[in-house]
């Protein structure tokens, strides 16, 4: 073979590499998504993420089973015991609860040393902690959204003065200044509705970490350009922050919520532990932790119940609040191998140097020649 015909051979081009194309699971996973909405696919990410569904699901059992067994809104529950009734003490109290054959028996979580029945008073400590920390998530992310969003949208005086004040309540210690407006809420108003006022006054003190997130998504959000579009057509400040801004940083704010709300529930177990809390006749898982720390040694499962339920609540919600984040931000998805093997692959560009392009052959042919 001529040296002219191996040179013409060298620069015919090489063949394009194959490129791979999805397979049947990714094309069809294509199809599902394209035209979905936001929030079909944030929903459909979260419903893909079994941690947090199996905690929404376990979290909505403990509620179900808390307010139909101890009532709610002077209805009566099927447990026949309440939180304050008093009742002789049954074989010491001990807990009657059995699984192998399942049986709740007369007093399933025990007595305490007066004789009031330890479920009851578990059922109805989940419905006040419940309500606390749901009353500081809502009201703490209230006022977080709102000062957040004003500092980060109008900046100049505004935002001064908005920081200052977030960075002095920041320095005070959360726990005393939740522990005084406690004790503020309980001497002024009634005890029935004192543990809410409890949740209203502490969800005045919790709202800074959320503010200074929201500032931070609005400084950002407010130099996009569909926020300078809708300022060029004569949108008002607040349209623009209502219709424009807060949609894009919903996420933020939920994830943010979420997460303080498992936080929140923690402080009210410590204000009612040391005292400063829901106080008697009410009880919260935390009160009644603080009744019974006592009687650990001799009545442990006044200590177990109480405190399983609060590591429960905390964990779903804490579970719930990490599958909302991953929901919301795609960028937090975890890597599948299986999904990454079936993405397509972009060509190659032809005569990059690859081993396979013309470029690549005619230089070696030419430089032996």
């Amino acid at each position: 073979m001529t040296t002219t015909t191996k040179t013409v051979k060298a620069l015919k081009p090489g063949k394009a590499p194959k490129v791979s194309r999805p397979g049947k699971a990714g094309r069809a996973a294509a199809r599902r998504q394209a035209g979905l909405s936001q929030g079909q696919l944030v929903r459909r990410r979260f419903l893909g993420n079994t941690a947090a569904v199996a905690s929404l699901v376990l979290f909505v059992l403990i509620l179900v089973l808390a307010y139909s067994a101890g009532g709610f809104l002077g209805l009566p529950g099927w447990w026949k015991y309440t939180h304050n009734e008093v009742t002789d003490v049954l074989n010491g109290g001990v807990p009657t609860l059995q699984l192998l054959p399942f049986s709740l028996g007369e007093h399933p979580f025990g007595q305490d040393r007066l004789g009031r029945d330890t479920f009851a008073q578990t059922m109805r400590g989940v419905q006040i902690s419940v309500a606390v920390m749901a009353i500081i998530g809502l009201v703490g992310g209230f006022i977080g959204v709102v000062i957040g969003a004003a500092a980060g949208y109008f900046r100049g005086w505004v935002e001064t003065l908005l920081m200052r004040l977030t960075d002095i309540v920041i320095i005070i210690p959360l726990i005393i200044l939740a522990a005084v407006l406690g004790q503020v809420a309980s001497r002024s108003v009634p005890a029935g509705v004192q543990p809410y006022f409890l949740g209203l006054f502490v969800g005045t003190v919790v709202w800074t970490g959320l503010a200074r997130l929201v500032r931070a998504e609005f400084l950002s959000l407010r130099e996009r350009e569909f926020v300078d579009a809708a300022r060029i057509a004569g949108a008002s400040s607040a349209r623009i922050i209502f219709k424009h801004i807060l949609p894009n940083a919903v996420g933020v704010i939920i994830v943010s919520v979420t997460l303080s709300m498992s936080a929140a529930i923690l402080l009210e177990t410590s204000l009612s532990y040391i005292g400063m809390g829901v106080k008697a006749p009410d009880v919260s898982l935390g009160l009644l932790i603080s009744q019974n720390q006592e009687a650990f040694s001799t009545r442990p499962w006044l200590f177990w119940w109480p405190g399983l339920f609060i590591v429960a609540i905390c964990l779903c919600v804490n579970f719930i609040g990490d599958g909302l984040r991953d929901a919301f931000d795609p960028r937090q998805k975890k890597f599948n191998a299986r999904r990454a093997k079936e993405a397509p692959v972009p060509p190659a560009a032809v005569g990059s140097g690859h081993p396979g392009s013309g470029r690549d052959l005619a230089g070696t042919d030419g430089s032996d020649d």
